[in-house]
């Protein structure tokens, strides 16, 4: 990669890989969520990912290329990460486990589009542009949502508390 456009296609597939990754990994995380929330978290976050990758080809088209994803190391590790959760935690552990793996999805994911939606601009690709803020604007939600669940209720579930020192 030479050129910006060059960095703006590499990165551009790399998150195509990404959500098509996580479309595949979000229904192992859902049914193994304990908690109902999280449970319809999970499974509405799989079908706004499915309403993204249909948003990315958009952007694709916009630019003039075919949709292809290039593999992700990154998303690799994190989904590999969720699967050890799920593995290994149980109970209200695994609950809030499985939220803090969401959430470094996630912020994958903000960190991606919002690098991806400057490119776009500087690159005057303004449709693009405006497919990923709408994008990243669902990312940033999201984030928001799982954060609001797991101080609400998942965090908070039963947990047992330290006892204070005398």
């Amino acid at each position: 990669m030479k050129t910006l456009n060059d960095a703006f296609e590499h990165t551009l597939q790399d998150i195509y890989y990404a959500e098509n990754a996580i479309a595949k990994a979000m229904p192992k995380m859902a049914k193994a969520a304990g908690h109902a929330e999280l449970q319809d978290a999970l499974k509405a976050h799989l079908t706004e990912t499915k309403q993204q990758i249909k948003l990315l080809d958009q952007v694709f088209e916009a630019i003039g290329k075919t949709p292809e994803g290039e593999k992700c190391d990154a998303i690799e590790g994190l989904i590999k990460e969720t699967e050890g959760i799920i593995e290994e935690a149980e109970g209200a552990a695994l609950d809030a486990m499985l939220i803090g793996a969401a959430q470094a999805i996630e912020h994958y994911e903000i960190a991606r589009y919002g690098t991806l939606r400057e490119w776009a601009r500087q690159l005057k690709q303004d449709e693009a542009h405006d497919l990923l803020s709408q994008i990243l604007d669902q990312e940033k939600a999201t984030n928001a949502k799982l954060t609001a669940l797991a101080v609400s209720e998942v965090n908070a579930a039963k947990a047992p508390r330290a006892k204070a020192k005398a």
